[in-house]
Order: structure tokens, then sequence, then C-alpha cells
């Protein structure tokens, strides 16, 4: 089956969302938040209801709430300031306004047959937390963050495993709270979590999977690369260090080079 409303449309089989024609990623908890507010449109859906439908009844605080709604508004173009589609009332709930229109599709009937036979494994998913930098110094920091970031763009070409995004997952930077909890909130499988220690003149990375559910290490893994790899891969995050320092300096532009004057030629 397929909703369509606005410029969107969700196909509720292959749980993709489309936008303008072009496909749009929502984590699956946000895709679970909008298709169960579009099912109860003809009423105001309570934030117990909504915590009992999608996060199964587990505690979630008010602000992770916040963060996923502002995400399925963001998904299918609307905003907290507009409220075309998902309306905000106070004290009462959330409802969705939009009109909607539900078509079947051609290989609905086949893909209903097959689910009855044998359900489709859930992915695996992971979330990827930012890495933490005991010594504290910047240069350290920015190679933390990038070693982060490209485990979160290696691991997104894996089609069978579903990754958090980034801005949903650097969101815990600094929260102190167990792999339990923050798995909780983020709705996945397995975290990955680790540091950066500078030690005598080189560069240690250790890397730990968590079952989130359990809390229990799954494996470690620690590194220590030489100079070349430092450089490939910490070289995006010190060009953009580099650019904010070149924008917050004075004039905020390079003098530019003058030639001297050429000498006449001798005849």
């Amino acid at each position: 089956m397929r909703v369509l409303f606005g410029e969107c449309a969700i196909d509720v089989e292959r749980r993709e969302l489309r936008r303008a024609g072009k496909p749009v990623h929502v984590e699956p908890q946000v895709f679970d938040l909008i298709l169960y507010l579009i099912r109860n449109r003809d009423r105001v859906v309570s934030k117990d209801q909504l915590l009992e439908a999608v996060w199964h009844g587990r505690i979630v605080s008010d602000s992770a709430l916040s963060t996923r709604i502002n995400a399925a508004r963001q998904a299918i173009g609307d905003s907290g300031e507009v409220q075309k589609f998902i309306q905000t009332l106070a004290r009462r709930g959330f409802r969705f306004i939009g009109a909607v229109e539900e078509a079947i599709s051609a290989n609905a009937v086949a893909s209903d047959a097959l689910s009855r036979t044998a359900q489709p494994a859930e992915r695996p998913s992971i979330a990827v937390l930012p890495f933490d930098n005991p010594g504290g110094a910047a240069d350290e920091s920015y190679f933390a963050e990038g070693m982060a970031e490209a485990l979160i763009t290696s691991l997104s070409h894996i089609r069978w495993l579903t990754v958090i995004a980034r801005s949903s997952s650097f969101a815990f930077k600094g929260s102190g709270m167990d792999a339990q909890w923050i798995g909780g909130e983020l709705d996945v499988r397995y975290l990955l979590e680790g540091s950066v220690r500078r030690a005598q003149g080189r560069i240690r990375i250790t890397a730990q999977l968590i079952e989130a559910e359990t809390g229990r290490y799954l494996g470690r893994q620690v590194r220590r690369p030489d100079r070349r790899s430092l450089r490939s891969a910490g070289s995006h995050h010190r060009q953009r260090r580099w650019r904010h320092r070149a924008q917050s300096s004075r004039g905020g532009d390079r003098p530019r080079r003058t030639q001297a004057p050429r000498q006449p030629r001798r005849l």
C-alpha cells in the first residue's frame, strides 16, 4: 500500500519515503512515528499512546520525543512553525492534519502472501557514538570526530545494516549515560564506541562493539596507525578547522601576491 500526501509518498511494504519523487532517508523510529500518526489521523494521539506504539512502552525523555517529531516534520517538508502536516496540541498530543490518499500497489497482494509464509528478518541496526578524547587536545578532538564520522560513512555502505545518522548519535556526546539507555533512546541493537589517546608521541585508537539491550561488550580492537594513516583520516577535519580559523582571522582573505615589475630588456 502507498500513502500519498502533499509532495510525499510512503510505500508501507518497502518502508520507503519519497518527497517530490526523491527518496528521503529516515530512521526506523521516525518512519514508524509518521505512519502511526497518519493511520490515526482521525484523532489526537497522546504522548503516552505514541510512546506505547513506537517505543513499545519504554521510558523516553521529552527531548528525545521532540527530536523525533522534528525529524519527522523535516522528512516530509514540515516544520514546528508551519505545522501543515503534524500539528502539536498543547498538553494533549499530536495529530496528522494533511490530506491523505491511499493506493494499493500492483504487487501488494503478492507481497502480502509472501509475508504470511515467511517474515523477513529484521535488519540489525547500529549507532556510532562520538569517540572520547581523554587528552583534551584540540587536534585530537578533531581527529576523534573524524574517526567516528568515517566509521559511520563506511558502515552506511552495508545494505543489510541500518546505521543511525551522525546528528542523532552525536547528540549523546558527553551525556554520561550508559549504553542500555542510549540504545533505548536510539532504538538500535548495537553501539560502537571508542577513544583516541596520545602516548609517547603515538596515537592509540580503541573501538568497542556493545550489545545495546544488555550492555555486554561483544568485541574490542586497538590500533596504532602510522603518520600516513593519520594524515589521511584527519585531513577533512583539519581542513575544516583551518577554514574556521581563516574566517575568524582579521580580514579573512589572504593578501594577493604582487609581482615585481619586469626590467626592460637591454638591446
